[in-house]
């Protein structure tokens, strides 16, 4: 089992920058394979970017080049920078831990979420 808490959602601006956090408890955190998804209202559960026990990162096109993940395995948190934000990046962040399996990632363990609203 893990336990996900995620932090650093909020309101800015369009072409402003938010840090999503993801903080892991319960398990080996460098085993699992991190991710984001999020859900807007209305529309279904998408993936935003994975990263894998040893690194490698996966992007939905949609953020590419703007969105970076990253991983401190010391200090068992996943994070999500997000830069250039736009209003349809607007929706409930959920950061997962799962497994990646011939570059498929797949989610097991799912956080509570945190809204991010981009809005002027």
């Amino acid at each position: 089992q893990v336990q996900l808490v995620e932090s650093g959602g909020g309101l800015v601006q369009p072409g402003g920058s938010l840090r999503l956090s993801c903080a892991a408890s319960g398990s080996i955190f460098s085993r699992y394979s991190m991710g984001w998804y999020r859900q807007a209202p209305g529309k279904q559960r998408e993936l935003v970017a994975s990263i894998t026990s040893g690194g490698s990162r996966n992007y939905a096109d949609f953020v590419k080049g703007r969105f970076t993940i990253s991983r401190d395995n010391a200090k068992n948190t996943v994070y999500l920078q997000m830069n250039s934000l736009k209003g349809e990046d607007t929706a409930v962040y959920y950061c997962n831990a799962g497994w990646t399996t011939s570059t498929i990632y797949s989610p097991s363990f799912w956080g509570q979420g945190t809204q991010v609203t981009v809005s002027s």
